[in-house]
């Protein structure tokens, strides 16, 4: 179904990745603290113009290349976080260093940055970012607190978040929105599912935690909603699909939300559960390929869900690593599939295309352009991300030294998952957000 067209290596761990939502831009955040923007050329370009640029690595069917738009070290420790704006033309970073960004996603400049706010003397790191609309910015972090940031500012940071909630008793793991109900006027969502522990909720921006559903007894990590698959009498209502410690996905139907409907075994290699399901996305409808889902598992591997007939595409295994597992997916502007994890990222497309377009790709990967080794200044006007050399890298290969704070990073943030799953099946939920579903009227 998909063949891998390029690997992309990187200088440390990726903790997060995020997509232009018009552009064929990539951007990736590391556990050393560095925001490194890719782009990728359009499936198909001709890459043997005499007058090419010489500092772009061509792929080795020459059907694209990967350049590096501009790279600098946004914060001091991990970059937890990325988004771009609703309309491309911001873009914003969180880290350990309790920071969030803003800055222009063409050339890595800070427009303005903020402080995460914390309810103890412990700086509160950051676990998603996610722009709801073009007026709210959603944060989520380590202690359980999901702020709104307000952005009728011309998308940049203001003071202190509009609001806070908390619609879990542990970090929330996902953020996904429904779709605006058919009496909204502005056409934008205000209401998302979001998962942390073992329980899913949904959270109004107007309103705050609307519901919030049983303890499912397994850590829920990832989520995904899914038009056009809910029940018989209202196939148009939409399902959300949520991945889970255990390798099961769960289907819920939209507007029931105390427990899930369906389930999926989606990985069922160990005795007593699976690999985790740590991202999931949807395959975009105009790719025809039906009602499918892309799933990063823990081992490494990615896995095709059919959702019509609720099961796992066998044929479609594919592969990201070896060893470590998938922590990011999503398709880009060309319906390219991309997935990171590890110190790469991979770039998929559909394998009916490649075959059309002559040949399967290849494994070829470079990039030039703008780069920034130096870390930020504490003031203001030196976080910018500067011109400087430009230069190639070999695929399949680490480029530049190792990164020990990358490492000590990753160990840590390991050792800090690893110790919440084993604690959050004897936790008990505490008394935050709303329990049941409130009767508001025209609630999406």
């Amino acid at each position: 179904m998909f063949e891998n067209l390029c690997t992309l290596p990187l200088q440390a761990d990726v903790f997060t990745t995020a997509l232009h939502p018009s552009e064929p831009l990539l951007t990736v955040g590391l556990a050393s603290g560095h925001v490194e923007t890719f782009r990728l050329h359009p499936s198909g370009a001709a890459d043997d113009d005499d007058d090419a640029d010489a500092d772009a690595s061509v792929l080795s069917d020459g059907r694209g290349s990967v350049d590096t738009a501009w790279r600098t070290r946004r914060h001091k420790g991990s970059c937890r976080c990325l988004a771009y704006g609703h309309d491309g033309r911001a873009m914003y970073s969180a880290g350990t260093d309790a920071l969030i960004k803003c800055f222009d996603p063409m050339t890595g400049q800070v427009v303005s940055k903020a402080s995460i706010p914390s309810t103890t003397a412990v700086p509160d790191a950051p676990t998603l970012l996610h722009v709801l609309n073009p007026l709210s910015l959603l944060l989520a972090t380590d202690s359980g607190a999901l702020h709104i940031v307000d952005l009728r500012d011309g998308g940049a940071l203001g003071g202190r978040p509009a609001q806070t909630h908390y619609p879990h008793a542990d970090y929330v793991s996902s953020m996904t929105p429904l779709p605006p109900s058919k009496e909204s006027t502005s056409g934008f969502p205000k209401q998302w599912v979001s998962t942390g522990g073992t329980t899913l909720a949904v959270t109004d921006v107007r309103r705050g935690v609307l519901v919030r559903s049983e303890d499912q007894e397994d850590e829920l990590l990832s989520s995904c909603f899914v038009p056009g698959l809910g029940p018989k009498r209202n196939r148009n209502n939409g399902v959300v699909a949520v991945g889970s410690g255990s390798g099961v996905l769960t289907l819920w139907d939209k507007g029931v939300w105390d427990d899930q409907q369906e389930r999926i075994i989606v990985d069922g290699s160990k005795k007593g559960g699976g690999e985790s399901i740590d991202a999931i996305v949807r395959v975009p409808q105009e790719m025809g390929l039906g009602k499918k889902l892309v799933c990063g598992v823990g081992d490494g591997s990615l896995r095709v869900v059919d959702l019509v007939r609720r099961e796992v595409v066998a044929s479609a295994n594919l592969r990201h690593d070896d060893v470590e597992g998938v922590v990011s997916l999503g398709f880009d502007s060309a319906n390219r599939l991309i997935s990171a994890g590890g110190r790469t990222v991979k770039i998929w497309e559909e394998l009916s295309e490649l075959q059309g377009g002559g040949g399967q790709g290849g494994g070829g990967q470079g990039g030039g352009g703008q780069e920034d080794e130096e870390e930020d200044s504490e003031d203001e006007g030196e976080d910018d991300a500067k011109n400087g050399r430009k230069g190639k890298r070999a695929a399949e290969s680490n480029s530049g030294e190792d990164d020990d704070s990358g490492d000590e990073d990753r160990v840590a943030e390991m050792k800090r998952r690893a110790k919440r799953r084993k604690e959050v099946k004897s936790r008990k939920l505490g008394p935050m957000g709303a329990h049941g579903i409130l009767g508001f009227e025209g609630m999406d």
